[in-house]
């Protein structure tokens, strides 16, 4: 499996795929940025802005709540549920009683009314101060990213301005009316109205604007978008949003050669694991460690890096859980769990809109995969799971038992080596993946090692060569052993795989990748 030479990545895709995660972070539905760039593009059309400034404004929409996830932890510590509050916020105007009221409505929400009232009684005297503080290391955050992208000079400035209001009741209070960059008081409009218009049709929106003119918004952008409603939100659905972003953003856009995709990635990587402090790290030190392991065992250059950049993305996902869940010291509910499993699929959703992206999302699923089925999300067997996927669900294991979690201490040397081999005995993860993963991290390589099932590396050439119909005696003679060999290699062959019949044994190799389509059949 290797990485498609083209089409190459386009800047302009990489922060619009990142804005499908911050869809997943804000607790709202996918697209719901894109939608909203869609909307503050056409306002900023209708407001005059040149060609430039409409091509900021559509970096800055896609950016500017980039960084919400930076206090996920905090947040999670008042309200539980991190993701619902930032949902919840877009139905209240976010400054005064209306919010207060609104956020010791979410204090320990999913608590014990005991604790509940205890959290509340902390809130009300220093949380509330402490959470509403949250918005500068936002401002922060999503600063960064956006250098780190190397944006155009413009868009950092405007950026920092996210939380400032039209009447100066804003964070950080810094700015107010006109000193509040155009693209920015064109981005802040569009967000809420994409919601209301959403949830609620047009006339809400309408209604919510009235509201907040000259309080919230600009009073300007308020009345041209109520003047020309049906051209400012109409046919979102319709409109193909992310070919409207990506048009939009043409003007600054540049093309991203390929030292520079692994640079963005790896803001990806940091991304995913701010979601939680016992994350900070995971996918730089995963990918390293995977990318080592695919050299280890014998991939292509292309498939090295693959493997790299599946690991640096796999977390993706993560934003779309609650970080209370990833904080959790004891086991997760039933429901707590089924989140946890959709977030493979939900990194393959982010990615899957650029080619190139596509390619690297469909390992990263796999991270959960494993050999017996027994994975997920889609619970792929064997040959089924592509090398470079056996390989990053084998290394994601070792490197995350080598890092502390909120249930256990980090695993000893040791004890992840013994852990990932009897994974291997257990029939979950590939034998030849595994051993190249403790290789990489500096264990002895070992002359002989336990297979699938406690299968030997002659027991797996043996079954190789029984399930695609060769007798016993043709056996010995590819293998250069005698047929009586032959015979006690099958036969310990069907004890260890519960096996009777080379049918059996056939389904068994197919299940734990042993043999696959590639393989020649007997002539």
């Amino acid at each position: 499996m290797t990485i498609p030479p083209a089409p190459d990545v386009r800047l302009a895709e990489l922060v619009a795929s990142l804005s499908l995660a911050t869809d997943l972070g804000l607790g709202l539905p996918q697209e719901h940025v894109l939608r909203q760039t869609v909307i503050a593009g056409r306002l900023a059309r209708l407001a005059g802005l040149g060609d430039e400034e409409q091509a900021a404004v559509f970096y800055v929409s896609l950016l500017a709540w980039v960084g919400c996830i930076a206090d996920s932890h905090e947040l999670a510590h008042w309200f539980d549920d991190d993701r619902q509050i930032r949902a919840d916020s877009y139905t209240i105007d976010k400054v005064g009683l209306p919010m207060m009221r609104m956020m010791v409505g979410h204090v320990a929400a999913d608590s014990r009314p005991l604790r509940r009232i205890t959290m509340i009684g902390r809130f009300l005297a220093g949380g509330f101060r402490e959470a509403m503080g949250t918005y500068v290391t936002h401002c922060q955050t999503t600063g960064d990213i956006a250098d780190r992208l190397g944006l155009d000079e413009r868009i950092g400035p405007a950026l920092a301005q996210a939380f400032e209001r039209w009447d100066g009741k804003g964070f950080p209070g810094d700015a107010s009316g006109e000193a509040i960059q155009p693209v920015m008081r064109v981005v802040q409009l569009a967000d809420d109205a994409e919601v209301y218009h959403r949830t609620s049709g047009l006339e809400a929106v309408r209604e919510m604007l009235r509201a907040r003119r000259g309080t919230e918004f600009d009073p300007r952008l308020v009345d041209l978008a109520a003047d020309h409603a049906e051209e400012v939100f109409g046919d979102l659905d319709g409109s193909g949003a992310w070919d409207a972003v990506l048009d939009g953003c043409e003007p600054l856009d540049r093309r991203v050669s390929e030292d520079e995709l692994d640079a963005v990635l790896e803001i990806f990587a940091d991304y995913a694991d701010l979601k939680s402090p016992w994350y900070l790290g995971h996918s730089r030190a995963l990918a390293d460690l995977a990318a080592r392991s695919a050299e280890q065992l014998g991939l292509s250059t292309d498939d090295v890096a693959l493997v790299r950049r599946a690991a640096l993305t796999h977390r993706l996902g993560a934003v779309g859980v609650s970080t209370s869940i990833w904080n959790k010291t004891s086991p997760l509910t039933g429901m707590e769990a089924e989140r946890v499993r959709t977030v493979p699929y939900l990194t393959e959703r982010i990615l899957h809109r650029q080619p190139r992206l596509a390619a690297i999302g469909a390992v990263a699923a796999t991270a959960h995969e494993r050999t017996d089925g027994s994975g997920y999300p889609r619970a792929l067997a064997g040959a089924a799971i592509p090398v470079p996927g056996r390989l990053l669900a084998a290394a994601d294991l070792y490197q995350s038992w080598a890092e502390d979690r909120p249930d256990r201490p980090a695993l000893a040397p040791a004890e992840r080596e013994q852990a990932l081999l009897a994974e291997v005995a257990a029939g979950r993860l590939d034998g030849p993946c595994a051993n190249a993963v403790l290789a990489a991290a500096g264990h002895p390589v070992r002359r002989r090692t336990t297979q699938v099932a406690g299968l030997t590396p002659r027991e797996v050439e043996v079954l190789a060569l029984l399930v695609r119909g060769c007798s016993n005696k043709e056996i010995a003679e590819r293998l250069t052993i005698t047929s009586r060999t032959a015979a006690t290699h099958i036969e310990h062959i069907f004890t260890k795989t519960g096996s009777a019949t080379r049918g059996a044994a056939a389904m068994f190799a197919l299940r734990h990748g042993v043999v696959d389509a590639s393989a020649q059949p007997v002539s």
